[in-house]
């Protein structure tokens, strides 16, 4: 196994269900980077919102963003909001339901946008989001797109929900996906989209360990930033 000898920024973008957080936290293992995971800062952001029962558009809601703290802990897989664990809470159906109105106020980007970007200044980091390859980190040494249909995407969300003991049907899942992603595509500030020099990675068919291996393969072909 190749590892980074060297500062480098790994930008990985996609929409819900693609296997970004998955794939993006055991590359981070395997070649000893730090994990960014740019979704859930939004989402703790929004349970910020309905623990508040605040509107994503209220000054209120900004200003609390401003002052609140979010860390990762055990390799992302630990969300910390002003100290506290909501590492489940961010991943249910009332966070999937407001998370996309949240993210697309354009000063709770530009705030999370900037947190972001400290993250990165601080050393070799693999990031994933919506806009890493495009608005937070455009200059990445590497970036990738990950996709998948819906119908796989919302059986892997579905495989999430069940495993928290949420009772959903997998049409309700797919509805929401379909909703989250016309959201995030047609926001009018940072839309996902595909950067133009992004490698397109189809996981429909791929099994996680597939995704993985090719983009630590892609990575360690760069002899400037990798040894063995």
């Amino acid at each position: 196994m190749k590892k980074i000898r060297s500062q480098v920024t790994i930008a990985i973008d996609g929409p819900a269900g693609s296997g970004k957080s998955t794939v993006a936290r055991r590359v981070a293992e395997k070649l000893g980077l730090l994990y960014l995971d740019s979704g859930a800062m939004y989402r703790a952001v929004t349970v910020l919102a309905i623990q508040s029962e605040l509107a994503a558009d209220s000054p209120e809601l900004l200003e609390q963003v401003k002052a609140c703290h979010i860390e990762f802990e055990d390799n992302g897989k630990t969300i910390l909001l002003n100290a506290e664990d909501v590492s489940v809470q961010i991943r249910t159906p009332a966070v999937n339901r407001r998370v996309a109105d949240v993210a697309k106020i354009p000063e709770i980007r530009h705030e999370i946008v900037r947190h972001q970007q400290r993250i990165g200044d601080e050393g070799s980091i693999i990031a994933e989001g919506r806009d890493l390859t495009t608005i937070v980190f455009p200059n990445a040494d590497f970036k990738f797109y990950l996709d998948a249909s819906v119908r796989e995407r919302a059986k892997r969300r579905l495989a999430e929900f069940r495993r928290q003991n949420v009772e959903i049907t997998l049409a309700a899942v797919e509805a929401e996906i379909s909703e989250r992603d016309e959201k995030d595509k047609t926001r009018a500030h940072s839309p996902l989209r595909t950067a133009d020099d992004a490698i397109v990675v189809d996981t429909t068919d791929k099994t996680i360990n597939e995704v993985v291996n090719f983009i630590i393969a892609r990575v360690s072909e760069d002899k400037s930033i990798s040894e063995k």
